[in-house]
C-alpha cells in the first residue's frame, strides 16, 4: 500500500543495536587511550621537574599576595553564586537567597573538582529537588547559570585576545592576527545575544527539546556584568599569586585558554591541563615558580571552597534527614 511505512525486519535492528553497541564500544576505548596518554604525558613531565623547588617556591610567596588571592577567590565564589538568582528571577520560583546561593556555591565547589556532570548538574538536581523544585525549573536554571558564565568568558576573552594577542608557540600555528580574529568573532557573539535579547526579549526558544528563555537586555547586561567580573577575579588570583611578575592581561589571556582546554579535555579540575597550559604559555616564569603559583592557587580556589562546600553538603544531608523523620512521626 502506497505511503506506508515498510516494518523494520527483526535483522536490521539487530544490526543497527550492533552498529550502536560496536561504536559505542569504540569510543570508550578511544576515550581510555586519551586519558592514558594524558597520564603518560603528565607522569612523564612530572619526572623532570624538581619538586624541591616547586615547594620551595610555595613557602616563599609572599603573605600579603597570599590574602589578596584568597580575597579575590573569595569574591569570585560570591559573585558566582548570584547566577542562580538570576534564574530565580527568569523562572519566578520562591526559594530564598540564602537557600539558592547556598545551592550554588555548592554546586560550583564540586564542578571545579569533580566536573560539571556531578557538580553542576547532579548536586543542583538534588539540591533543588530537595526544596520542592520541578525539573524543568531546575533545568531553566542550571542552563541561565551556564549561560551567564560563558556570556562572560565570550566578551573578556574577546577583549583579551584580541587587543593584548599573546605570542603562542609556534607548532600552535596560530598569529597574532590570527588570535585577534578569534577575539573579534567571540565579541561579535555577545553582541548578537545582546540584540537578541534586545529584539526577543523574554522569548522562549526551543532548541532541540530543550527550552532556553531570551532575558530582557537590561537582565542580559547584568549576566554580563556579573560573569565578566567573576573571570576578572579567577585572572587577579593567579596574577597575585605569580606576584605581578607579567602584565595581568597576558595572564588572564592564558586562564582563558587554560580553561577551554579544560572543557574539551572533559578531565576533572582541569588537572594537568591547567598547567600544561600555563607552562607553555608562559615560558618567560620559571617553572618551578609558575607550578607554585598553580599549586597555591587550586589549593585557594580548588580545595579550600571543597572543604566548604562538602561541610555545608552534609549538614543539608543531616537537615533534610531530621525533616523526614520529623514528617513520619507526624504521620497517623
Amino acid at each position: 500500500m502506497s505511503g506506508s511505512a515498510r516494518p523494520t525486519l527483526p535483522g536490521a535492528a539487530a544490526g543497527q543495536a550492533a552498529k550502536r553497541t560496536w561504536w559505542l564500544w569504540v569510543r570508550r576505548i578511544a576515550t581510555w587511550i586519551f586519558f592514558a596518554l594524558v597520564a603518560w604525558l603528565l607522569v612523564h613531565q612530572a619526572r623532570t621537574i624538581d619538586w624541591t623547588k616547586v615547594l620551595q617556591a610555595v613557602l616563599d610567596i609572599p603573605l600579603p599576595a597570599l590574602l589578596a588571592a584568597l580575597m579575590l577567590a573569595a569574591c569570585s565564589f560570591a559573585i558566582y553564586s548570584t547566577y542562580d538568582l538570576l534564574g530565580r528571577h527568569m523562572t519566578r520560583h520562591r526559594l530564598g537567597t540564602r537557600t539558592v546561593m547556598g545551592i550554588t556555591f555548592i554546586s560550583y565547589a564540586f564542578n571545579l573538582n569533580l566536573g560539571s556532570l556531578i557538580g553542576g548538574i547532579a548536586f543542583r538536581y538534588r539540591l533543588y529537588s530537595r526544596h520542592g523544585l520541578g525539573n524543568l525549573t531546575i533545568t531553566r536554571v542550571l542552563g541561565f547559570s551556564m549561560l551567564t558564565n560563558w556570556l562572560g568568558y565570550l566578551v573578556v576573552a574577546g577583549i583579551a585576545f584580541y587587543f593584548w594577542p599573546m605570542a603562542l608557540p609556534p607548532e600552535w600555528k596560530i598569529e597574532a592576527d590570527g588570535l585577534r580574529i578569534v577575539g573579534a568573532t567571540l565579541l561579535v557573539l555577545a553582541l548578537g545575544y545582546l540584540v537578541l535579547c534586545a529584539v526577543a526579549r523574554e522569548h522562549i526558544w526551543d532548541i532541540r527539546g530543550h527550552e532556553l528563555q531570551t532575558p530582557a537586555l537590561g537582565m542580559a547586561l547584568l549576566q554580563l556584568a556579573l560573569s565578566c567580573t567573576n573571570w576578572a577575579l579567577i585572572g587577579g588570583v593567579i596574577w597575585f599569586l605569580l606576584q605581578q611578575q607579567l602584565p595581568y592581561p597576558h595572564v588572564l589571556a592564558v586562564l582563558l585558554v587554560a580553561a577551554v582546554a579544560g572543557v574539551i579535555t572533559h578531565v576533572p579540575a582541569g588537572l594537568g591541563v591547567l598547567e600544561a597550559v600555563f607552562v607553555a604559555l608562559l615560558y618567560q616564569v620559571p617553572t618551578d615558580r609558575l607550578l607554585a603559583a598553580l599549586l597555591a592557587y587550586r589549593a585557594i580556589y580548588y580545595l579550600l571552597p571543597l572543604c566548604i562546600a562538602s561541610g555545608a553538603y552534609f549538614l543539608t544531608e543531616v537537615r533534610a534527614r531530621q525533616r523526614r523523620r520529623a514528617a513520619s512521626k507526624r504521620r497517623p
